[in-house]
């Protein structure tokens, strides 16, 4: 294992008409010992009433960024489309300096129609939505540095997705983390195409972090052999139970090498 194993909580802002009980989540993850808290980027609930209680992404994050002091934040993940992209990454390097550096920043190319078609943004096809993201992250990574004042650091970014030939391509070019939802025996072969991707850029493909969702204690060492070293659980209001989410990180810690003390 070449990095220690992370434990992110998806807290989908979906079903919890009161945003007091996203605050007590979020709180209660942080407490629980998580080391990311994600919302998502939709504009209406992906389960159960898709018109029932919903809240927006990045406003959410600006509170996280205020209600808690040690985890690290970000939308699992922004959609693409929804946003002109110097304006995200502006809206990126204000929640990066109101959390003292704890954003990470999530994005994909986006896939539920209602978001779009409901807010007035042109859906297109899996095709365009994938060629707009790859235009989007250049100008944003551009205007990351032009900003003043400049983040205060490096703003880690996710990319979701598994397209063997546009998002991994992109994910070389751009990610510092990479979540799919490939199943393990995708995995391998995923990440050789990643590391092909990497040569052709000039990306170290170890600094690529590997992210998944939970798989389970009973399954999890082997996405570890892998190379994944970040999972995350979803959970959804009005209750966003974590009972699960501690198991997770109890596992966690038992998987984890001690950590370094003093000067080697």
């Amino acid at each position: 294992m070449t990095r220690p194993v992370r434990i992110g909580v998806q807290l989908q802002p979906q079903h919890a008409p009161d945003y007091g009980l996203l605050r007590d989540a979020v709180l209660r993850a942080e407490d629980a010992g998580v080391d990311i808290a994600f919302n998502w980027d939709h504009f209406y609930p992906l389960t159960g009433d898709h018109n029932g209680a919903h809240f927006e992404c990045w406003t959410m994050l600006g509170a996280w960024a205020e209600q808690t002091e040690r985890i690290e934040i970000g939308a699992l993940v922004t959609g693409g489309g929804y946003r002109n992209p110097d304006l995200l990454a502006d809206m990126a390097r204000t929640v990066d300096h109101i959390s003292n550096g704890r954003l990470i920043l999530g994005i994909g190319a986006g896939w539920f129609q209602k978001d779009y078609d409901e807010y007035g943004y042109e859906f297109g096809t899996p095709g365009t939505r994938l060629a707009l993201l790859k235009a989007n992250m250049a100008r944003l990574t551009a205007r990351l540095k032009k900003l003043n004042p400049q983040p205060t650091r490096d703003i880690p970014i996710l990319i979701g997705g598994g397209g063997e030939k546009k998002t991994l391509r992109l994910v070389a070019q751009y990610a510092d983390i990479w979540h799919t939802f490939a199943d393990l025996d995708a995995i391998a072969h995923k990440n050789k195409v990643l590391t092909d991707h990497c040569a052709d850029v000039g990306t170290d493909q170890a600094k690529i972090e590997r992210s998944v969702q939970w798989p389970g204690a009973e399954r999890a060492a082997t996405f570890v052999e892998a190379g994944v070293s970040l999972f995350t659980i979803g959970v959804s209001g009005p209750k966003f139970d974590l009972s699960e989410v501690e198991q997770a990180v109890r596992w966690r810690d038992e998987v984890n090498p001690e950590p370094v003390r003093g000067l080697a």
